[in-house]
């Protein structure tokens, strides 16, 4: 494929969600660090009663204003790479190809439940079994976290977190799931097990909170972690998870997420893997964190705090190294 004089013009299309935005997002700096590029990003939404019609359905008319507008207006080139995450983009990425008359190089992260030869490429996490010849698979979510990043993050929060004990436990917690829950019961017994073993070492608890944890569960191990040295996010000012996973000597990590599982991994330091409830069968997460347990990634949390070490994933680089080895070939 062949692109114009310049930058490669990359745009990055999710719902805004954080969890989604941040897979495309954290692809496209990657190809950004590989080659020079400049990065745009686009958050659309559905009207209301159209988001739930099926792919095939949708068209570009019914997009909620309120949102950005995803393709080129008034003279402005198509992107030469499109990078998009979740199903409100499908109908979007499936539309590129052909009003861009193939000027735009199409990738779709996560399994799009469509034939991925209807996309350039299709960046899956290996645990969601999809295979084709276009399909690359990693382990975990492609992400933003880089060594880098995490050092850049790490001295706007530096007053807060310079004077706490180690061992520095981050915390992250998801929430309710398909697949999981977090009940307010389990949240609070969980959280009295990472504040015995916070307290015991010594250390300190750096928790932060996903925008699907139950509110009842968020109460009960704030509470539950009171009185433990560190800092407990409330969700208020700038988002310290970088720093925290920059500060951290261990991580522990809820099992219903790949994204938070994935960019603990990339840090290198041990990942422990806290319960959840489950409302079914693991399935797929039970793969991926055989996956990551397989490769010294991740152990399951059992009160204690051993130190391990492995090589830090690099999953994100790979997955980018591959997008730009399949433009050059088309």
């Amino acid at each position: 494929m062949e692109v114009g004089p310049g930058p490669l013009r990359i745009q990055v299309v999710s719902d805004g969600r954080a969890g989604m935005e941040n897979q495309a997002l954290g692809l496209a700096e990657a190809v950004a660090r590989l080659t020079p590029a400049e990065i745009t990003v686009r958050r659309v939404r559905w009207r209301a009663g159209f988001d739930a019609l099926p792919v095939g359905l949708k068209a570009p008319w019914m997009l909620d204003p309120a949102g950005d507008a995803p393709f080129p207006a008034g003279g402005e080139p198509w992107p030469d790479l499109w990078i998009a995450t979740g199903r409100a983009t499908l109908p979007l990425s499936l539309a590129v190809r052909r009003l861009s008359r193939g000027r735009t190089f199409v990738v779709q992260t996560q399994d799009p439940r469509q034939d991925p030869a209807l996309f350039d490429l299709v960046v899956a996490p290996a645990h969601d079994g999809l295979s084709g010849p276009n399909v690359v698979t990693i382990t975990g979510s492609p992400h933003r976290i880089t060594p880098g990043r995490l050092a850049e993050a790490a001295p706007a929060f530096s007053a807060r977190l310079d004077p706490v004990p180690h061992p520095r436990v981050a915390v992250l917690i998801g929430g309710r799931s398909r697949a999981f829950d977090l009940q307010e019961d389990h949240a609070a017994a969980l959280a009295g097990r990472i504040a015995q073993t916070v307290m015991a070492a010594g250390g300190s608890a750096l928790v932060t909170f996903s925008r699907r944890t139950p509110e009842a569960a968020r109460t009960a191990m704030t509470e539950a972690l009171a009185g433990v040295p560190g800092w407990i996010w409330d969700g208020e000012g700038p988002n310290p998870l970088f720093a925290f996973l920059a500060a951290a000597d261990h991580v522990l990590v809820t099992e219903d997420s790949a994204n938070m599982a994935a960019e603990a991994a990339s840090t290198g330091k041990p990942v422990h893997v806290l319960p959840m409830v489950a409302r079914k069968a693991p399935g797929k997460f039970a793969r991926l964190h055989a996956d990551l347990g397989a490769r010294g990634v991740t152990r399951p949390f059992d009160g204690t705090l051993p130190d391990w070490t492995y090589p830090p994933l690099t999953e994100t680089r790979r997955a980018a190294q591959a997008v730009l080895e399949a433009m050059a070939r088309r």
